[in-house]
C-alpha cells in the first residue's frame, strides 16, 4: 500500500511528561497531538502498547492483544470520579527525565485497582465495562485468568504452575476461574481503562489529521497468555517447553548470532485455521492504530530456527515462513494492507520479492547510510519512492549520539554528503530525510529536540536501563513547532485534509 508524501514523529507514550512517573493517556498525550498538528505532521509512530514483562521492553509482552495499564491516566480517573485527588498525594518524587518502572508499579497499580471499587456507582461506566468484556472476550478471558494466575504464583512463568493448569485441563480452568474471580475481573477492568482512554486519544488524533503507526512484533514472548492459551500454534513439547526458538545467525556484528528465545509458530497449523490467530491479532491492532509496522518482516519469508537447548544461535537453520499465502489471507481480510515492512538486517532477494509483490513499503535508516560506497541502499539518492525513511529507530542511538561516536572517516563521509559542517547534525539529518523521495519520513522526537546519547531509548543486548527516556513538557515549544513546520512545507510533506 502506498502512503501519501508525509512525515511524522517516533515517540512512545511512556516518554510523555506526567507527574506520575511515566507518560500516560491524559492531557500530555492530547497536547502532544496538538503540537504535532501545529508542526505540520500527520503521523505519530509508537512502539507496541502491550503490558511489559521483566526488562520493561514493549517487544516482550504478556499478551499480543492487551494494553499496558501503566499508561492509564490517573488524572482522567479523578475527572471521572473514580479516584479522589487526595489519593494521588502519596506519589513518590518521580524523575521527570526517566521512568522507574518498579516505583511506578508500586504507586500506580493499587490506585487503579482501588478505582474499580467505585464503578458500581457510575452506571454509564459499569455498562460500558460490561460491553467491553463481552466484545473482547475472545482474548480477554484467557489474558485475565493468565494474569491472575501469574500473581497467584508469585510471578512465575506459566510452565512452572501446576501441571493441570499448565495443560489447561477444563476442571482446572473452572476451579481457578472461580477461586480467582475477583482478580480476574479487576484485570479486565484495567484493560477496559486502557482501551477506553487510548481510543479517545486516537479519535482526537484523527480529528487533528494525525494517523497513528503501531508496531506488531512477529514473535510473542514465551511467558505470555498467547502461548499458554494456544500451545497448539507453537513448537512446544508435551510439558509446554519450546523445542525450537527464534534468533539470528552469526554475522559481522556477532560471532555467535543472537538467541532471542521466542517460541516459533507452527505455521502449518496456523494455515489450517486460515491464520485465524494472526487475523484476529491484526484486527485488534487496527482498532488501536491506523498503520502497522510489521517487525522482522523477513521472518515471514524465512526465519532462523535454533534448537531450544542450544546456548547460542550458531547451530540453527533457515526455515521457510508462510510467505505469500499469509499475505494473501490478510488481503482477503483487510483489503489493501496498511503495513510498513521492517526489512532491516539480512535481506535476500526472496524477501524483497515478497515485499514488492504486496506493494509494502520498506524502511531506510540514514544512520546506516555512510559506512560504504555511493551505491549504499540507505543513501537517499538510491531510494525508491515507496519506502519510509528514518534518521534512526528506537534501537539506534540518537543522531547526535551516533555522529559523535563515529570514526573520522565516516564523519567526513556524512559531512561531505550533507555539504554541512555538522554543527546542527540532528537537523541536518532530519532535513535529509524530509528532502528525500521517500513517501514517508519519520524522525524520533529525540532528534527533533537535538538530544544526545542520554536520550537513547534502547540499546540492544543490554538487559536493563532501556525504555526509560522521557521529555519535559516545556520542550515542545511553539518556536520548535514552527521550525519543523517550515521544513515540512519546504519539502512538500505538509499534512493535507482527507
Amino acid at each position: 500500500m502506498r502512503f501519501p508524501r508525509s512525515s511524522g514523529i517516533l515517540l512512545h507514550p511512556t516518554s510523555l511528561p506526567s507527574p506520575w512517573g511515566i507518560g500516560d493517556l491524559g492531557a500530555p498525550a492530547y497536547r502532544c497531538v496538538d503540537w504535532l498538528a501545529e508542526a505540520g505532521q500527520s503521523l505519530w509512530q509508537i512502539l507496541p502498547l502491550g503490558p511489559t514483562a521483566y526488562g520493561d521492553s514493549p517487544y516482550q509482552c504478556f499478551s499480543a492483544f492487551a494494553g499496558n495499564p501503566l499508561l492509564v491516566s490517573l488524572d482522567k480517573l479523578v475527572e471521572d470520579r473514580l479516584l479522589d485527588r487526595s489519593e494521588l498525594q502519596t506519589a513518590p518524587a518521580f524523575s521527570d527525565d526517566a521512568v522507574d518502572y518498579g516505583e511506578v508499579i508500586r504507586f500506580k497499580l493499587p490506585l487503579l485497582r482501588r478505582s474499580f471499587e467505585r464503578i458500581r456507582n457510575q452506571t454509564t461506566y459499569a455498562k460500558a465495562f460490561e460491553e467491553f468484556c463481552a466484545s473482547e472476550a475472545h482474548w480477554l478471558d484467557d489474558y485475565a485468568l493468565f494474569t491472575a494466575l501469574k500473581e497467584q504464583h508469585g510471578g512465575a512463568s506459566w510452565d512452572a504452575w501446576e501441571q493441570d493448569i499448565v495443560t489447561r485441563q477444563p476442571a482446572a480452568l473452572e476451579r481457578w476461574r472461580s477461586q480467582l474471580a475477583n482478580q480476574v475481573v479487576v484485570c479486565k477492568y484495567l484493560q477496559f481503562l486502557f482501551f477506553s482512554q487510548w481510543r479517545q486519544v486516537k479519535a482526537y488524533a484523527r480529528e487533528h489529521g494525525i494517523r497513528i503507526i503501531g508496531d506488531v512484533p512477529i514473535f510473542v514472548a514465551y511467558d505470555s497468555a498467547d502461548v499458554w492459551a494456544h500451545p497448539e500454534l507453537f513448537h512446544l513439547d508435551d510439558h509446554g517447553h519450546p523445542t525450537v526458538v527464534a534468533g539470528v545467525p552469526p554475522d559481522y556484528f556477532s560471532a555467535t548470532g543472537q538467541l532471542w528465545g521466542n517460541p516459533l509458530y507452527r505455521w502449518d497449523r496456523m494455515a489450517e485455521t486460515g491464520y485465524g490467530w494472526w487475523v484476529a491479532r491484526l484486527k485488534a491492532t487496527l482498532k488501536l492504530v491506523d498503520i502497522i509496522r510489521l517487525d522482522y518482516f523477513r521472518g515471514f519469508e524465512a526465519y532462523w530456527q535454533v534448537p531450544a537447548d542450544e546456548p547460542t544461535a550458531v547451530h540453527g537453520q533457515w526455515v521457510k515462513g508462510p510467505g505469500a499465502a499469509f499475505f494473501e489471507t490478510l488481503e482477503r481480510a483487510f483489503g489493501k494492507l496498511p503495513i510498513i515492512a521492517e526489512d532491516l538486517g539480512m535481506i535476500t532477494p526472496p524477501v524483497v520479492e515478497l515485499r514488492e509483490r504486496f506493494n509494502l513499503p520498506g524502511m531506510k535508516i540514514l544512520q546506516f547510510a555512510f559506512g560504504g560506497g555511493a551505491d549504499g541502499p540507505y543513501l537517499p539518492h538510491n531510494f525508491e519512492h515507496n519506502c519510509i525513511v528514518y534518521t534512526g529507530t528506537h534501537d539506534n542511538d540518537t543522531t547526535l549520539g551516533w555522529f559523535n561516536t563515529r570514526g573520522d572517516a565516516e564523519r567526513q563521509s556524512v559531512l561531505r554528503y550533507l555539504h554541512r559542517d555538522g554543527c546542527d547534525i540532528a537537523w541536518d539529518m532530519l532535513r535529509l530525510a524530509f528532502a528525500s523521495v521517500a513517501d514517508v519520513a519519520i524522525v524520533p522526537l529525540q532528534d527533533v529536540l537535538r538530544l544526545g546519547i542520554e536520550a537513547r531509548q534502547n540499546t540492544p543486548g543490554r538487559s536493563s536501563g532501556n525504555w526509560c527516556w522521557r521529555f519535559r513538557a516545556q520542550a515542545l515549544t511553539p518556536g520548535l513547532a514552527q521550525q519543523l513546520r517550515e521544513v515540512t512545507a519546504t519539502y512538500g510533506r505538509l499534512s493535507r485534509p482527507e
